[in-house]
């Protein structure tokens, strides 16, 4: 039985960096954690992501960290019995004792480890020590002795298998920790004990359910495969459950391993969101004695699902697809890092919380990056439940990477857990090899520092495949993103595999979007700043400004204030004050993604996914994140949730004319009658034009318009709009030219409320054109959300919006200018006391 040690731990700086009066000195320790938090929490350190306290605490990952606990065996250690110290997870190079007497030495945050201490521990109290090296000098010294290889950021993050964001990235900050990050326990079996279960699905399809929308197939297959670790010869039984279905083998005395295979018939299929639904299966596995008695068992679940990925050659290039229950799914999904800097901090209800975020903006898929962690089961199970895919990328990231003892042997461990471990999950769609090193070594000069060292193309085309091959081969493997399937193609090529579109956010406008026309995008994005409650309670410069000391401490990307300041120039005035700023900022980062978005959706079959980055933030920051690091839904979620839609209505610049697009990932066939309509901003109409549409499941509709209703004779006071008669079809917008040459009035927004405790419905009518209404309701209380936000309105239309929020607010605060958003406000703004506003670069360039 497993008893997780939680209580009585201590820490104390050993030596490194430490201020003097902390060495030597114990306080309190929470384990699961990390030596960071509780300096914080005994007010050791003020918060790192307040202000410029992160710079304040880089001694701590210069400082060696011991932990330590006493634990009892109460009761006598019977004939045969095992007394096992288990660590899920050490952040990162730990020494590890039992009574002062040496345990183990690990060096691996990303495994978990087991020990036998029965020859260690007695029957009274014990004492267990572990001792951290300090990482960043630890990661110093193992680049050196290893050799130097490429990596962005400051620190060698590649010399040690620790999460590489720790160390700092273009949107995280320098904070690399030391602690017991997941539980460690005691122990204590006796005969067997199950080590893993490894289930293999499979489904037998005929052709009746081989087609989307089926719910249940001829029958499912589970091969279950089990380790066992055990301490005598006794003959065992193996036991397996799933559904209605049972097996047992018999193990005869010894073995170690064994299979059961469970047969399910008309098995319920499994789909990601918005295919179909996520029934799981509930599998127990046991080992039993003869006599019945059961000596160990597991609980898992399993969803019955085939998942394929064509990578196929047409007639452009390799497509890549994926593929689940015979039918190619059009990904809409984000890119996923780790939700806290102290990944310890994440639960449960922070996981449901942002898996919840990607399900309600209309994702089916999160792509867990590989400068993260494996996540813990949780974020898995979850994404089970609500058919999320998860696109996992082995821990690689934006560097080279020596194949040598002992990084090589830590590799092929941790793979080796993570594979068997998440196994079991339906979710699991893909995995991959790496972020960007394939890319790198092709193009970021790589190649002439490293000479003939290696860099780590032994791990992702020959180590990783053969692991997945082996103990996971229902599920496709890719030897990284981007990757174009062909050593004698370009990595980043767009006509083959995956593409990272970069250049955009770091060179030119986001209009250049439109001139890529890729197969699948895993990475793309752009910047734009937390919420303003999550801003004003990270940042406290006075005045808040741009290039304030705090801020820019929030803005870890290479020029990441100048390449803002430069992707409003095309599109608004300069912004004259702070509020202006984050607004513009803000929408800007929404219109980019959306025209980056429905684009590449628009060219459907050829382009089969979008993977934005990213959902989520780490800390409080600028960053590319659609929910910040507070949890708040920036303007880029709602944006991301109309252009993410099932069925979407977008106008797109075609060969010099314009095209309307219907693109149908809805399960249903969809038609019906188009009013477009070309209208002065008064409200006079310049013309108008009726026509029919439709498109079956997983397909497009393009129509490109007459020139007769998408010419227009006055760019800067028309606008285009194409709205389906049944109202089924959010409806779509086209401006003839960009916000700062548009003859918009100042804002003119007529508004009344309806209040109740905790909700408030604000109803919203347009005196002449509007665009991008938005209400930023955090601004009246950072619990405060707004239902929906961007709405353009035309003269006289209304759009109602719903704040909820939990506290009892002035509700009428919600209509002040500073609330009340539009794009008409950034080309009239209010007379404001000058704010300074002068960009500033940062920092060495991070990668995504």
């Amino acid at each position: 039985m497993f008893t997780p040690l939680t209580a009585e731990w201590t820490v104390r700086a050993v030596d490194g960096d430490a201020p003097g009066e902390l060495v030597g000195s114990w306080f309190p320790a929470t384990v699961p954690g990390c030596v960071t938090t509780d300096l914080m929490a005994q007010g050791v350190i003020a918060d790192p992501y307040l202000d410029e306290n992160e710079q304040s605490c880089e001694w701590i990952g210069r400082t060696r960290w011991e932990f330590t606990t006493q634990f009892e065996l109460p009761g006598d250690v019977a004939p045969g019995e095992r007394i096992d110290l288990v660590c899920l997870g050490l952040d990162t190079v730990a020494t590890i004792t039992v009574n002062g007497a040496l345990v183990a030495e690990t060096s691996n945050m990303h495994r978990s480890y087991r020990f036998d201490i029965g020859h260690l521990a007695s029957a009274g109290r014990n004492r267990l020590a572990v001792v951290f090296d300090a990482p960043v000098s630890y990661a110093e010294q193992a680049s050196k002795e290893i050799g130097p290889r490429p990596h962005v950021n400051l620190h060698p993050f590649n010399a040690v298998r620790k999460m590489a964001s720790s160390f700092g990235w273009d949107w995280g900050p320098d904070l690399a920790s030391a602690g017991i990050w997941k539980p460690v326990g005691i122990d204590r079996w006796r005969t067997a004990r199950i080590e893993s279960v490894r289930p293999i699905v499979g489904v037998d399809f005929d052709e009746a359910t081989k087609r989307r929308g089926a719910t249940r197939a001829r029958q499912g297959r589970v091969a279950v495969h089990v380790e066992l670790e055990r301490t005598d010869a006794e003959p065992l039984v193996l036991c397996a459950r799933v559904g209605d279905a049972d097996g047992r083998v018999e193990l005869p005395p010894g073995a170690t391993c064994a299979a059961v295979e469970l047969v399910v018939p008309d098995a319920a299929l499994w789909w990601p969101v918005g295919y179909g639904a996520q029934p799981l299966y509930d599998l127990d596995v046991d080992v039993r004695r003869l006599d019945g008695s059961v000596v160990d068992g597991w609980h898992g679940r399993v969803g019955f699902r085939t998942v394929e990925l064509d990578t196929s050659i047409d007639a452009v290039g390799h497509r890549f697809v994926i593929v689940v229950n015979g039918v190619e799914i059009a990904v809409r999904g984000a890119n996923w890092i780790p939700d806290d800097c102290f990944v310890a901090r994440v639960d449960r209800a922070r996981y449901a919380r942002r898996l919840g975020d990607a399900v309600q903006a209309n994702m089916n898929l999160l792509r867990v990056w590989g400068g993260g962690i494996y996540e813990s089961d949780d974020f898995y199970d979850l994404a089970d439940e609500l058919g999320l895919l998860v696109w996992q990328d082995f821990l690689f990231a934006c560097a080279s990477y020596a194949e040598e003892e002992p990084l090589r042997g830590e590799v092929v461990a941790e793979a080796t857990e993570a594979v068997t471990r998440l196994a079991v999950h339906p979710s699991l769609a893909l995995w991959n090899g790496c972020n960007e090193n394939l890319w790198g070594h092709e193009d970021w000069g790589w190649k002439e520092s490293l000479g003939e060292r290696s860099w780590g193309s032994g791990y992702y085309f020959e180590i990783l495949p053969e692991i997945v091959g082996r103990l996971d081969p229902s599920r496709p493997y890719s030897p990284g993103s981007p990757w174009s399937f062909s050593r004698d193609i370009h990595p980043n090529d767009p006509d083959n595999g995956t593409m990272h579109v970069w250049d955009v956010w770091n060179e030119r406008d986001y209009g250049a979007y439109r001139q890529y026309a890729p197969r699948f995008v895993s990475e793309f994005g752009f910047q734009g700043p937390p919420a303003w409650s999550t801003l004003t309670r990270a940042v406290h410069d006075e005045p808040l400004a741009v290039d304030g000391p705090a801020l820019r401490c929030h803005q870890k990307a290479e020029d990441g204030m100048g390449k803002l300041a430069r992707g409003l120039e095309h599109h608004f005035p300069q912004p004259r004050s702070m509020d202006d700023w984050h607004w513009a900022t803000s929408l800007n980062q929404a219109r980019a993604v959306t025209v980056g978005v429905e684009h590449w959706r628009s060219l459907s079959p050829r382009c089969a996914g979008t993977i934005v980055w990213q959902l989520n933030d780490c800390w409080p920051v600028v960053s590319w994140a659609a929910v910040d690091g507070d949890g708040k839904r920036k303007p880029l979620w709602y944006a991301l949730r109309h252009s993410y839609a099932p069925l979407l209505l977008t106008i797109q610049p075609r060969d010099g004319a314009l095209a309307l697009v219907v693109v149908n990932d809805g399960g249903e066939p969809w038609s019906g009658a188009v009013q477009v309509t070309r209208s002065r901003f008064d409200g006079a109409l310049a013309a108008t034009h009726e026509l029919v549409m439709a498109a079956e499941p997983g397909e497009i509709a393009a129509i490109l318009l007459p020139s007769s209703i998408a010419r227009s004779g006055d760019e800067a006071s028309e606008v285009l709009v194409a709205q389906v008669a049944d109202g089924s079809v959010p409806r779509a917008v086209w401006f003839y030219a960009e916000d700062k040459d548009l003859a918009l009035a100042p804002q003119d927004l007529e508004a009344s409320m309806d209040a109740t405790r905790g909700r408030c419905l604000v109803r919203v009518r347009a005196r002449g054109v509007h665009r991008d209404v938005a209400l930023l309701a955090d601004k009246l209380h950072p619990s405060a959300r707004v239902d929906e936000m961007l709405v353009t309105l035309l003269d006289g239309e209304t759009a109602t919006f719903e704040v909820t929020a939990d506290a009892d607010l002035d509700w009428t605060l919600l209509t002040g200018p500073s609330v009340l958003k539009s794009a008409n406000q950034l080309l009239h703004p209010a007379p404001l006391e000058p704010t300074s506003l002068n960009p500033t670069s940062q920092g060495p360039r991070g990668a995504s």
